[in-house]
């Protein structure tokens, strides 16, 4: 029977696209974008290994994955402080801006389903799409 390495995931391929998350700071990206950018690159890195090592750095809390209309989604480095699991964001359908939202309405609407009806919204995986103000006041909505 082949026993498995409790470290699998610590490659060095893992390690080049954590530091390529970690260097676009708090830009967003597609896996596909992540699969172009290793493709023009010396260290090239397959679509099946970029996606399962997105999916670890989800789970591990290191990346936010935000779901696109269509099924797909985008990836963002979140960081040592996580200052994103601590805001809603707005997300543009139109232009694709994703808007990182500090209202201090919401953390109230936040605490008042806490308190009130016992649930914790999880900030992680919250985010509201519309149209930005851009692409209201240029009439592309």
């Amino acid at each position: 029977m082949k026993q498995r390495r409790p470290d699998r995931y610590n490659t060095s391929n893992g390690k080049r696209i954590l530091d390529y998350m970690v260097s676009l700071g708090d830009r967003h990206v597609t896996a596909h974008q992540v699969v172009q950018h290793f493709e023009n690159t010396a260290a090239v890195i397959g679509q099946t290994t970029i996606y399962r090592h997105l999916e670890r750095l989800v789970a591990e809390g290191k990346i936010r994955q935000y779901r696109l209309s269509g099924g797909s989604a985008c990836y963002q480095y979140i960081g040592p402080d996580k200052a994103c699991q601590e805001h809603f964001h707005l997300k543009c359908e139109t232009c694709g801006t994703l808007i990182h939202l500090d209202c201090t309405l919401l953390d109230k609407m936040q605490g008042h389903l806490l308190h009130e009806h016992d649930f914790q919204i999880n900030l992680l995986k919250t985010t509201l799409y519309g149209t930005c103000g851009a692409c209201l006041a240029g009439g592309k909505a």
